[in-house]
């Protein structure tokens, strides 16, 4: 696929557009945004700002996130199955945990409901690092595989009000990518080699969803 980008946009402007999402109705279901894209775009860079600013917008507590990354199987799963050398492909998420807790966060609006997160320094899956709080309007879910047209991935798909795509080129997102891999402990030759063995191959899955979304975003900073 073409490493086409779509309008470049400010902060501001994709907060605005977030808001727009809340219902003005007085208890009016919560709302779920979903950012797909491939690694290394800024999916949770992005998420976690549109969060503080859509409550810079709205008020504290109406916003909160809800990463995919917490959803990875974890290191022991994933050697049982024969998968950790594509740790991050699509088959090694538990997608049918994820898709169930959007529903939980989308249907359970008076009880916390706690998501996990990934540790980056211990390279595993952490249990109820976020929550989602009862007065939580909206949730910003970010991840690579939101748009994918497949088994479970649908289920979570149609929980969310809108999914935008996060673009940054093939340059920007290897350099990123490669020094995500070399703050994790690896060597110069082993994140290249990781880079182009494993996040490349997942990022062109990735960019084939991109008609499912609903907007094409390349951020501005």
């Amino acid at each position: 696929m073409p490493d086409v980008s779509g309008a470049l946009e400010t902060l501001d402007a994709l907060a605005d557009a977030a808001v727009l999402l809340i219902p003005d109705t007085p208890g009016a279901p919560r709302v779920v945004l979903g950012l797909a894209g491939p690694p290394g775009a800024g999916k949770s860079t992005l998420a976690s700002r549109l969060v503080r600013a859509i409550e810079q917008r709205v008020g504290p507590g109406v916003a909160a996130y809800v990463p995919l990354d917490g959803f990875h199987l974890s290191n022991a799963q994933l050697k049982r199955i024969g998968r950790l050398h594509r740790k991050g492909a699509v088959d090694t998420f538990d997608v049918w945990g994820y898709a169930n807790t959007l529903a939980r966060v989308v249907d359970e609006v008076d009880r916390d409901v706690f998501v996990p997160d990934y540790d980056r320094t211990l390279h595993e899956p952490v249990a109820a690092r976020h929550v989602v709080r009862p007065g939580t309007r909206i949730v910003v879910t970010e991840g690579n595989y939101l748009a994918l047209d497949a088994p479970g991935w649908t289920d979570a798909f149609g929980l969310m009000a809108e999914v935008w795509y996060v673009h940054a080129s093939d340059r920007v997102r290897d350099e990123r990518l490669t020094r995500r891999q070399r703050r994790g402990g690896r060597s110069p030759g082993e994140a290249m080699a990781w880079v182009a063995g494993s996040d490349r191959p997942n990022g062109e899955l990735v960019k084939r969803s991109k008609s499912r979304c609903a907007r094409i975003v390349t951020v501005a900073w």
